[in-house]
């Protein structure tokens, strides 16, 4: 007998043979890894590229260059009274200080041998900030003593002088611009071989209020620090409690029918609203209806409270039913009621998963630009409220934001305004990063695995 093969029967392979459609199937998951590899190490060149911008540009931001003067506080000057009364002192305005910063200059180069040739001695004394009058205004008031003594006092010097010292500006820029001069820069390299004038971490720079546009040196970020922490206030007080009830509801006891149906889908909606919708809204609404006044830190809280609403509603109850239903039937099983099955036993295992959503809000929020232009907090704020309370801090002085005043950095001629908007989103990123890092952290601390 000879053995014959059946026509349309199978023909035998074997499992450790690759065959055609194996090698295409093979074939295609070793692009979709390349596919995928490429876009991530392209996302990680793009955040790479982001970043370095930013800190190269920003982190100059952080130092800021002084100049020490010697300068003299004549009383016939500063106090012809002779009373030390504050008051009378206060009538000697910035304009009356300018004349012994360009003195103390003078004094201080005479003292050091230091001469530059062709360079006056009204070129030397503009290397000083405007904003360096001021701060000796400001010294002699706090301490009235001082008036007829010599002082050594450390001020700023103007953005060109500053920026030079951080190769932002050289000699050949110097030769084109007519706010600095290479005999300046030259003097300036005199005064820091002399020891006199040296960059130095810039504190200010998180503390001090805005300064104008002739004044990039003396800008700084407190003013939108304090008026971002007060929004951030505002949306915890009322996003919180709102946003967590509402998804406790809608979770736990609401019916399941066509209105809780339609509630769902315009939650949802309005998560993927544009923020600056919200801030029409809230120009609407809050500014020519209620009547608040505009730029005050409560209406950028409000409006940035109803745009947080949804991003807290929506992982709110996705945490909530995360929980299993175990938990519930158990406590009910146990003569709990339903509130106490929810409150008892639900809502402290959903807390990670809410606090986690609500601190991402609350991040999204702190970033937020556009509705706050709307509702007018772009405000030039050169002073602090000169005492807190609701009036002053929420309701009352103008305020602006982090992300605001960045947007009105980059508005500015004066490229020492962009090394501060850099700067300024520099400190932004730490605050997001932090609080992003705060909800990883609180997820892995508290979250149950089930």
């Amino acid at each position: 007998m000879t053995d014959t093969v059946t026509p349309g029967a199978r023909t035998k392979t074997s499992l450790l043979a690759t065959d055609a459609k194996t090698k295409k199937r093979n074939a295609a998951e070793a692009r979709f890894r390349v596919y995928g590899l490429t876009a991530t190490l392209l996302a990680i060149v793009a955040l790479v590229v982001l970043m370095a911008s930013i800190l190269g540009n920003g982190l100059s931001a952080f130092k800021q260059t002084y100049v020490t003067l010697s300068i003299e506080l004549p009383e016939a000057k500063l106090d012809k009274s002779g009373t030390r009364d504050i008051e009378v002192m206060k009538k000697v305005t910035t304009l009356g200080y300018t004349p012994l910063l360009k003195d103390a200059m003078e004094r201080t180069m005479a003292g050091h041998d230091i001469a530059i040739e062709g360079l006056s001695a009204k070129e030397a004394a503009e290397m000083i900030s405007k904003e360096a009058a001021a701060t000796l205004r400001d010294q002699v008031l706090a301490n009235p003593d001082l008036v007829g003594q010599t002082i050594d006092l450390r001020v700023l010097v103007n953005g060109r002088i500053d920026g030079y010292f951080k190769g932002r500006v050289d000699r050949e820029i110097a030769a084109l611009d007519q706010n600095v001069s290479p005999e300046q820069l030259d003097l300036a390299d005199a005064l820091r071989d002399a020891g006199l004038m040296e960059t130095v971490f810039n504190w200010a720079f998180l503390t001090a209020p805005d300064a104008s546009d002739q004044r990039p040196e003396a800008a700084g970020l407190g003013v939108a620090i304090l008026g971002s922490i007060y929004m951030m206030i505002v949306v915890l007080v009322l996003a919180l409690p709102i946003g967590v009830a509402a998804a406790i509801y809608l979770e736990e006891f609401a019916p399941k029918n066509r209105w809780t149906d339609l509630i769902e889908v315009n939650i949802s909606n309005l998560a993927a609203v544009p923020s600056i919708v919200f801030g029409i809204l809230g120009l609407a609404i809050f500014i020519n209806f209620v009547g608040l006044r505009a730029s005050a830190p409560i209406v950028g809280g409000l409006v940035l409270t109803l745009m947080t609403l949804p991003r807290i509603i929506i992982p709110a109850r996705a945490a909530l039913k995360a929980v299993p239903p175990s938990i519930r039937d158990a406590a009910l099983g146990v003569g709990a009621s339903k509130m106490q099955s929810v409150f008892h036993h639900v809502l402290p295992l959903a807390a990670p998963g809410i606090l986690t959503g609500l601190i991402i809000g609350l991040s999204q929020a702190l970033g937020e630009t556009a509705p706050l232009l709307l509702i007018g907090m772009v405000a030039f704020v050169r002073e602090y409220p000169a005492a807190w309370s609701p009036e002053n801090g929420l309701f009352g002085e103008p305020s602006t934001a982090l992300p605001v005043q960045v947007y009105n950095w980059t508005q500015r001629a004066d490229p020492a305004f962009v090394e501060r908007a850099s700067g300024a989103i520099i400190v932004l990123l730490v605050f997001l990063l932090v609080m992003n890092a705060a909800a990883v952290i609180l997820r892995r601390r508290f979250e149950r695995r089930w």
